[in-house]
């Protein structure tokens, strides 16, 4: 009789392990979150150090005036995003970014502002980003950390990497539904 208290401990164990893997297995799929690809912690490092030299080198220069730009690095690949008032300002702003050591591919979403903006504009803009940011780190499913928000005139503009589509898609409806936006730039992507 003492024998079989190991066994009935030992098959109730297995049962309540047995039923949490179907509980666990029964989430439904937009819950489960596909870990991002990893990379190395020098890799980490040298995206780190490419992402201040682009921005150095943005400041250093008279015509792209960087504090318009937003610049993100994963694998050397630099995404560069913002609003700037001409073309001659993109197109330098890539030809800096190109020329920094380590930049091995760059993605361009810049956009261009048109009409100068109000005060008034440039307030409410600050709203509708701040409210986008904080929607973003107020959802569970979104690495907002790894999401940068420029707004210009109502429009929102997301760039970054990101772990899924899925988390690419809620942003873009977390920012839609934000108070003031009236449009969503999504250039946000998938880590590689």
């Amino acid at each position: 009789m003492t024998q079989r208290k190991p066994t009935f401990l030992l098959a109730g164990s297995l049962i309540g392990l047995a039923a949490l893997t179907l509980v666990a297995c029964n989430k439904p799929p937009e819950m489960v979150q596909e870990p991002a690809p990893s990379i190395t912690l020098g890799t980490q490092v040298d995206d780190a150090v490419i992402t201040s030299g682009v921005k150095s080198a943005l400041l250093a220069d008279d015509l792209v005036k960087s504090f318009d730009l937003q610049v993100e690095t994963r694998k050397g690949t630099v995404q560069l995003s913002g609003f700037v008032d001409s073309q001659a300002q993109i197109d330098q702003a890539l030809a800096i970014t190109r020329s920094v050591a380590g930049v091995t591919e760059v993605e361009n979403a810049v956009t261009l502002k048109g009409t100068p903006s109000t005060v008034g504009t440039k307030i409410d803009d600050a709203t509708v980003t701040g409210r986008v940011k904080t929607a973003l780190l107020a959802d569970p499913d979104i690495k907002s950390f790894d999401i940068s928000v420029v707004t210009f005139k109502g429009e929102v503009q997301l760039t970054g990497f990101v772990n899924s589509q899925a988390q690419i898609d809620l942003a873009s409806q977390l920012a839609s539904a934000a108070e003031g936006a009236t449009s969503v730039k999504n250039e946000l992507q998938v880590k590689q």
